[in-house]
């Protein structure tokens, strides 16, 4: 495998099978997604379009598992509730103190909603410059982490079995009831390393075509190779144990 001293110079996995490994033995409708996260100091990377309109981080992942390749600075991000988990913008006050999510009347009391941010996962500020997503297969430089859609059977098969498949042991799942696909599908496995799975949140399912079937896995980039390899002597196993529709 190459080695460069920068994450952006060059292509170091060959992606595009990845995807097509990951696609084949989970039988998943959509392709993976590649996140990048472009630190303070990189180049913007080229070959990926910046959409005309403001969008969120997490349509910008339903986008590219679709084909799309997106680039947002934090000028383009929509949602800096996500944004700010991200480390691209400062916390909004109203998130900060609670009374944005409170008066979404998710929670009982605006400390409530103040604790749910404190104890997010997130990014110092002004440490990334822009997210740059794109689907695995069309990767142009390496991903921090790579974000898997499909339904709880074709995940199964990712966390626990794919993760555990080499070392053994449980796997323990941290969870929120919001930031699904930023702070827990991206910045959780980029922080710690390990594997995040996410229900889907309010916003995402809102603002997103996420299906009320299909939840998320966050893979972080340490870890894909493995995974994949994992998955591919697990394929005659899913196929004697998936559950048969029709």
């Amino acid at each position: 495998m190459l080695k460069t001293s920068n994450p952006l110079d060059i292509i170091m996995t060959d992606y595009a099978n990845c995807s097509r490994i990951i696609m084949d033995v989970l039988e998943l409708k959509t392709e993976p997604v590649a996140v990048t996260l472009v630190r303070k100091g990189q180049q913007l990377p080229k070959g990926y379009e910046i959409p005309e309109k403001n969008i969120r981080h997490c349509q910008s992942v339903m986008r590219a598992r679709k084909g799309e390749k997106l680039l947002l600075t934090p000028d383009k991000h929509a949602c800096h509730v996500g944004a700010s988990a991200l480390g691209m913008v400062p916390i909004p006050d109203k998130v900060r103190s609670g009374e944005f999510h409170f008066n979404l009347g998710m929670f009982a009391n605006q400390e409530a909603a103040r604790r749910m941010i404190e104890e997010r996962p997130q990014l110092e500020v002004g440490d990334i410059i822009a997210t740059a997503v794109s689907p695995l297969s069309k990767a142009e430089i390496p991903p921090d982490v790579v974000i898997v859609t499909g339904t709880p059977e074709q995940l199964y098969w990712l966390v626990p079995v794919a993760a555990k498949y080499f070392e053994g042991g449980k796997m323990l799942i941290e969870m929120e009831t919001f930031q699904a696909s930023c702070a827990y599908s991206t910045v959780y496995p980029y922080l710690t390393g390990t594997l995040s799975v996410s229900i889907g949140c309010y916003g995402c399912r809102k603002a997103t075509d996420l299906e009320p079937t299909e939840m998320l896995v966050g893979i972080p980039a340490t870890k894909l190779e493995a995974i994949v390899q994992a998955l591919q002597r697990l394929k005659p196993a899913r196929e004697k144990g998936k559950i048969k529709s029709g």
